[in-house]
């Protein structure tokens, strides 16, 4: 009998804090597949800047476009992307925003992204650890400005979170990681990185990339404010 079946006959699988004979949370496991189901993300920290462009893989023309972001602001320096379930992560970006309001209301300053990012995945954490009910199906990308420097964390779905130069959730995440550490460099600006990453997609997607699928958001160390960039505008930009 494979393995996954002698797992779900003894039940390893019926229950979030339950190991496996091999140490694996299988709802952990099953929640990173459906992070691997969600459409794309790349966000890449530049000489300039951070930014995030995220593959909206739209594809009922009924649905209003603005009402489908991938990408969502936390705060006026910090932005996140998600893979996986969207529901899912909408309680926790929420949750995101409160706590940097309250930190401008409590210190009259900017909370830094790293902050953000662990408040997230703690919760992520409890929701392995604690029964009656399930981890958090999605993965998190947040972007942002501390002071004068542009910082890129990525959280999974056991509540483990790491910074990043350049990185990916979501579809492919693993073939569009391969390619970045081949030809992503730190001196690389918002534009020529925005360039990069649309050149990434066009090769894994072939076919059926069409520029009007993503939305790029980057925030400028200078400015420290974020910009939102969507269809024909995106075309503009990386001329």
């Amino acid at each position: 009998m494979p393995i996954d079946m002698q797992h779900q006959a003894m039940g390893y699988d019926r229950t979030a804090t339950m190991f496996s004979p091999e140490g694996s949370l299988l709802q952990v496991e099953y929640a990173e597949k459906a992070v691997r189901r969600g459409s794309s993300s790349i966000g890449m920290v530049c000489s300039d800047g951070v930014f995030i462009i995220a593959d909206k893989g739209m594809k009922n023309k009924l649905i209003v476009p603005k009402s489908s972001n991938k990408i969502y602001e936390i705060d006026a320096h910090i932005i996140t992307s998600i893979a996986g379930i969207i529901s899912d992560a909408r309680v926790l970006i929420e949750r995101s925003q409160i706590v940097s309001q309250q930190h401008r209301i409590t210190y009259d300053s900017a909370i830094e992204p790293e902050l953000i990012i662990k408040e997230i995945s703690n919760i992520k954490q409890q929701f392995t650890q604690y029964g009656g009910a399930r981890p958090f199906g999605v993965a998190l990308m947040i972007a942002g400005v501390n002071r004068n420097d542009a910082e890129l964390f990525t959280s999974d779905i056991t509540g483990n979170y790491f910074s990043y130069f350049a990185n990916a959730i979501g579809e492919n995440d693993e073939r569009i990681k391969e390619i970045l550490k081949e030809k992503y460099k730190q001196d690389l600006t918002i534009k020529k990185g925005v360039k990069l990453a649309l050149d990434i997609f066009k090769e894994i997607q072939k076919d059926i990339f069409d520029m009007s699928r993503f939305e790029l958001v980057y925030i400028n160390t200078k400015e420290k404010k974020l910009n939102r960039v969507e269809h024909q505008e995106l075309k503009e930009f990386i001329k």
